[in-house]
């Protein structure tokens, strides 16, 4: 859904998000596992054994924290679920309380692909891919208000309406 503002435009996408909590959930479930073997290894095993399980676990964490960090950066980088406001030169992105403010750099690119938009830096390297809009014009309207261009609520409502 679209909405136009005096600074630019607002665009809710109509794709939901995926489980944000899963990968919390299997941190979870796996630090208690590795809680209890340690537990356990601490009543069986002698004290240094014991101590090196529970040097594994904290290692263990780390790692696994680790890579679920990359991950998630890359997953910021492809926006498909939320309320995008956009204005010029840059958006914020909000989804589940959480608002990431994106500033563009004067060399980056802007282009609208299927119904998506890509953002790719001067080197033509990534640094956003935004699906889940609802048509292509609003992909264009995002493009053009990024861009500087400004409308006026009487223009867009006659560029936005579909023959």
């Amino acid at each position: 859904m679209l909405k136009l503002t005096n600074e630019g435009a607002t665009i809710t996408l109509a794709q939901q998000s995926k489980g944000a909590t899963d990968g919390m959930f299997w941190f979870a479930f796996a630090l208690l596992i590795g809680a209890v073997a340690v537990a356990m290894a601490m009543s069986v095993l002698p004290e240094r054994l014991a101590i090196a399980a529970l040097g594994l676990l904290v290692v263990g964490s780390f790692v696994f924290n680790r890579r679920r960090g990359q991950r998630n950066k890359l997953a910021q980088q492809q926006i498909n679920a939320g309320i995008l406001e956009v204005h010029q030169g840059g958006f914020v992105h909000r989804l589940a309380g959480k608002a990431n403010n994106v500033q563009l750099q004067a060399d980056d690119g802007i282009n609208v692909v299927q119904n998506s938009l890509q953002i790719v830096d001067s080197g033509g390297a990534q640094k956003y891919h935004i699906t889940g809009f609802e048509s292509d014009k609003e992909a264009q309207v995002m493009q053009a208000v990024l861009q500087g261009q400004q409308f006026t609520k009487r223009h867009a409502n006659i560029k936005m309406q579909d023959n």
